[in-house]
């Protein structure tokens, strides 16, 4: 995430830029501290020059619950645990795809998160 921002802060795109961060280890059996990170992506316009240190790709579609808390270790915590009590509740189950972490802008300016759950109905 620290080489991407850096791309982005010097191509002028990170103040209203919107990241993405993909778990590896899934956040149900591992502490929020422990999680490891696949990837780091930044939306970004068609017309936006890419070099040889950023890769493109796209991320697929689909129904997401949107879970938004303050960015600390202690929060994120608390945000893992609720979800996944709240999702059966509510009549879902996690889908096949990958949680997302969505930033916008950088943590300083922006101390929330968001958590993207992939959903399908039970």
């Amino acid at each position: 995430m620290e080489k991407l921002k850096k791309w982005a802060k010097e191509k002028n795109l990170l103040k209203s830029a919107i990241l993405f961060e993909i778990p590896q280890d899934n956040p149900k059996t591992t502490l929020s501290e422990n999680c490891r990170f696949d990837d780091a992506c930044i939306v970004i316009s068609k017309d936006d020059q890419l070099d040889d240190s950023i890769c493109e790709s796209e991320l697929s579609g689909g129904k997401h619950l949107i879970y938004e808390f303050k960015h600390t270790t202690d929060d994120i915590q608390k945000a893992y645990t609720d979800i996944f009590s709240s999702l059966q509740s509510n009549g879902y189950q996690i889908d096949n795809k990958p949680i997302l972490e969505r930033y916008n802008g950088d943590r300083i300016n922006n101390p929330y998160c968001e958590i993207c759950v992939p959903v399908k109905p039970l």
